[in-house]
């Protein structure tokens, strides 16, 4: 089954005096770019959450965002008032008989006038947001599929539009070697000189064969079979349907320099046009 690598996840927890927010994005990558962004007071769980992104995501540019936003009275920065104090009676001495509230909105401006207490990690608090990031990667993951069933649908189009265009070019076969025949036979005539028909025979016959697209066309009908095969499997099929993409534009362009056919050349390049678009979305594919 096919997952995209694009998707969106995202969940919250209302703590008492907190807000806890978790997204993760994800886009294509070659492999797994991730990028994990937390406050500080979450940082020494780092590891933890890049073990269990990786997991769950496998690859993918992946950005993993973790914010708080403070909804009760408590806050982490505190007013650190021996210092503000220190500031106010050092002002007085400059500015005899100041404004006591002039200067202590001077005070509270200098360095080290405030100060952030750090947090302790709460390990009740830490389980819940575990149960966040679980729903924000369920979300995420759901995401991907959804996005896959897209490129499933749009994949067997393309297979089958592939299909289409070989049998087009097909039916056109016993035109296009009646022509090389016929064209053969008008230089020969127009040399007018005498030839050895069981010779020219030979001849004929050993050029046509060059210009055979059977074997081009059971391939190619392999490749797409196998194409389609491989979708319906449960692991990771990015980097696999890649492979095969590469094997059927072997197959369609050898079918074309073998063609010597315009309206068969005309079927190739709708062919290719084709195979282009599924190689833009396997790129998306997990």
């Amino acid at each position: 089954m096919i997952q995209s690598m694009t998707g969106f996840g995202k969940a919250f927890l209302q703590l008492p005096n907190k807000k806890i927010s978790v997204e993760i994005k994800s886009l294509n990558s070659k492999g797994l770019d991730l990028n994990v962004r937390t406050p500080s007071v979450y940082r020494e769980m780092e590891l933890q959450i890049r073990n269990r992104v990786s997991q769950h995501l496998e690859r993918g540019k992946i950005d993993f965002s973790l914010y708080i936003e403070a909804s009760g009275e408590e806050t982490s920065t505190k007013v650190n008032v021996p210092i503000v104090n220190g500031y106010i009676k050092q002002l007085q001495g400059v500015l005899p008989g100041g404004d006591l509230t002039e200067l202590t909105k001077m005070a509270v401006r200098m360095p080290d006038a405030l100060k952030t207490e750090r947090e302790e990690l709460d390990p009740n608090e830490w389980s819940a947001i575990s149960g966040v990031i679980d729903e924000a990667l369920e979300r995420i993951a759901n995401f991907r599929k959804d996005e896959g069933v897209s490129l499933e649908t749009d994949f067997r189009l393309r297979i089958a539009n592939i299909r289409l265009y070989m049998n087009e070019a097909l039916a056109m076969d016993s035109d296009r070697i009646a022509k090389i025949k016929e064209r053969l036979r008008t230089a020969i005539d127009e040399l007018k000189v005498n030839v050895d028909e069981n010779r020219f025979e030979q001849e004929l016959i050993f050029y046509l064969e060059k210009l055979d697209i059977t074997e081009e066309k059971t391939r190619l009908t392999n490749h797409l079979d196998y194409f389609l095969e491989t979708m319906e499997k449960e692991e990771a099929l990015g980097r696999k349907l890649g492979f095969i993409t590469q094997e059927i534009g072997r197959e369609i362009n050898t079918m074309g320099s073998k063609s010597n056919h315009a309206e068969m050349q005309k079927k190739v390049v709708m062919m290719k046009d084709e195979l282009e678009k599924i190689k833009e979305q396997v790129l998306n594919v997990l």
